[in-house]
């Protein structure tokens, strides 16, 4: 198993690279080039690009459900807008570098079993945290009694249809538009009529602080003796 340390590592690099060059130009000497190994020493961990966009597939999945947890003691109404502002916020250029990345992963999906699989498993802990704010909600009496798979379902299907217009477009009003959407015409059917919807959260859904590192990580654990593979598709 690969040491947590060099995973990071990797992991970190896998994402800048994939961000820079997308992935039709991604390489295992781009990813090699931000860490201090050698491509062969990178392989000794991953056999090829393909495994390690996989895996960073998985890296991000976890890192969202410790984001998720750090906002379990919140109130549910805090924790929706917060989720809302996260997914729905006009990205920065690092974001909207990984989006447009992104985009591209999915567009391999249907060809590629691994990348659906991977992407599918995403989709379930983003619609499985969507629900469980819902859920809250209702316990707390600030949503009526609805189906939360139901709204949760139609509340990704909105945003991701705002980012993917918003990355081919570059045009940041659909995601305004979508939020104010989201706002008057789902959300305001299942809230309580003595609940008000927070205009902002009260804290921001928290940031993935692994993958904003200026200073590269080494690798330590890979040995540059290994045998280099063909993995440059």
């Amino acid at each position: 198993m690969t040491d947590p340390d060099v995973r990071d590592a990797i992991m970190t690099a896998t994402y800048e690279a994939l961000c820079e060059k997308g992935y039709s130009d991604l390489t295992a000497q781009s990813i090699a080039d931000r860490t201090d190994r050698s491509k062969s020493a990178l392989f000794y961990h991953y056999d090829s690009r393909e495994a390690l966009v996989a895996e960073l597939i998985e890296y991000l999945i976890e890192g969202f459900e410790s984001r998720v947890a750090k906002t379990r003691d919140q109130p549910a109404l805090e924790r929706l807008v917060a989720f809302i502002d996260w997914f729905l916020s006009a990205p920065d250029d690092d974001e909207r570098a990984f989006h447009t990345a992104l985009l591209e992963l999915r567009a391999q999906a249907p060809y590629n079993d691994v990348f659906r699989e991977r992407l599918r498993e995403s989709d379930a802990h983003l619609r499985h945290a969507l629900v469980e704010i819902l859920e809250d909600g209702i316990e707390e009496g600030v949503f009526c009694d609805h189906d939360p798979d139901a709204i949760a379902t139609l509340l990704l299907a909105a945003f991701d249809g705002a980012r993917i217009r918003q990355v081919t477009l570059d045009r940041n009003e659909y995601l305004e538009t979508i939020s104010t959407g989201v706002v008057d015409h789902i959300l305001a059917d299942v809230l309580d009529p003595d609940a008000e919807l927070p205009a902002e959260a009260s804290f921001a859904f928290p940031r993935d602080e692994r993958l904003r590192n200026d200073e590269k990580s080494p690798v330590e654990t890979a040995t540059d003796d290994a045998e280099p593979r063909d993995t440059d598709e």
